[in-house]
């Protein structure tokens, strides 16, 4: 925003360090006139009747005195400068780097040298920002462009289809249709990701009093069918664990977790635990399953939007969006909770969830 015009900060600086000069230079002249001068008789016959008297003296100290002056006003303007610019330089480095910056050069940075001081501090947590911000803005890079990707697939598919109808009218039409129809109901179930995506990472719900436990068994029951059909086990234990949230991502966030522990299991014969407990400023949601081993390096991309896992056993008749684990981190992280995933020796996943508990249980919890 537009400014009015003032003296730099280097001026400034060094106005107020010829300032302090002169003071402390008129403060020793007066400690001088006080102790000293005051004391010298002013008379013909001077101090114990030897000349000079107090007359002289000053007629021969304020000459001296006004240079003194004179030169430690030059001395402290010069020496001011020199001094501010020194100070200034790496407030100066740093301004050149935002700017840099804010011509979109986000992989710069200041780098400064030297001893730790309140300087290098900002420097060091202007780099921090920098890495922070230019990471933020390429996974959001990449995100719209998978995102564009995905939506696109679903619409090229149905205008081949459609290509395809044209072309040939004697093709069977329920077939057409049926494959047009799953086309659509992917792109709806994409779209529907995409906007619960971007709530979550909003923030923008109402917080209500959710207990984990009951939600655990609501998206069992509802996804115990599909387990049933792969020859999955699926189990739910613990008891009540309540927390602050919105009942409808909480819901969502756990059967993504179910759902994604079903699909990438064993092809028969495999199970899922499901087990939340209290542990009263906290309460865990744990999502334990079967599977093949999953490799160490591919534990920290599966929260990564379109990430479907594809060194993963899964059935290609739920093949998903790629936005299962990345619903459910942007939903745990605005709760206010922590996303853990560990590989299980024998195969498979275990998924730790961890949110705040209920104010109420809080309080409890701290009272006792």
């Amino acid at each position: 925003m537009p400014r009015r015009p003032g003296l730099s900060a280097r001026l400034r600086l060094t106005l107020s360090y010829a300032g302090f000069l002169l003071v402390a230079g008129a403060l020793l002249l007066a400690v001088v006139w006080t102790y000293l001068l005051r004391y010298v008789p002013d008379n013909d016959q001077g101090l114990l009747g030897v000349s000079p008297n107090r007359y002289l003296l000053v007629h021969t100290f304020a000459p001296a005195a006004a240079a003194a002056m004179a030169f430690l006003l030059v001395f402290g303007l010069a020496g001011g400068w020199v001094l501010a610019g020194r100070m200034l330089a790496p407030l100066r480095q740093l301004t050149a780097t935002a700017r840099t910056v804010g011509d979109g050069a986000l992989s710069h940075r200041i780098r400064m040298k030297g001893r730790r001081d309140e300087f290098r501090e900002l420097s060091d947590a202007f780099d921090s920002m920098l890495e922070r911000l230019e990471s933020h803005v390429a996974a959001q890079e990449r995100f719209a462009a998978n995102a564009s990707h995905e939506l696109r697939t679903p619409l090229a598919v149905s205008q081949a289809l459609l290509d395809v109808a044209r072309r040939d009218p004697t093709r069977d039409r329920n077939e057409l249709l049926g494959r047009l129809r799953a086309v659509n109901v992917r792109a709806i179930d994409l779209t529907e990701a995409l906007l619960l995506l971007s709530r979550s990472d909003r923030g923008n719900f109402d917080r209500e009093t959710v207990d984990l436990g009951l939600v655990a068994e609501e998206a069992a029951e509802n996804l115990l069918p599909f387990a049933e059909r792969r020859g999955i086990t699926l189990d739910v234990t613990g008891g009540a664990a309540r927390t602050s949230g919105s009942a409808e991502l909480l819901l969502r966030m756990v059967t993504n977790l179910v759902q994604n522990a079903v699909v990438h299991n064993l092809p028969a014969g495999g199970g899922v635990t499901v087990h939340t407990e209290d542990r009263g400023t906290a309460c865990v949601l744990r999502v334990e399953n079967t599977g093949q081993p999953v490799p160490s390096a591919l534990v920290p991309t599966l929260t990564e939007p379109f990430r479907r896992g594809t060194d993963r056993v899964r059935t290609e008749e739920h093949a998903g969006v790629g936005l299962g684990l990345a619903l459910v981190h942007s939903i745990v992280r605005a709760h206010d909770g922590t996303l853990d995933l560990v590989p299980r020796p024998a195969g498979g996943l275990v998924v730790t969830v961890r949110l705040p508990g209920a104010a109420e249980d809080v309080l409890a919890a701290t009272a006792s």
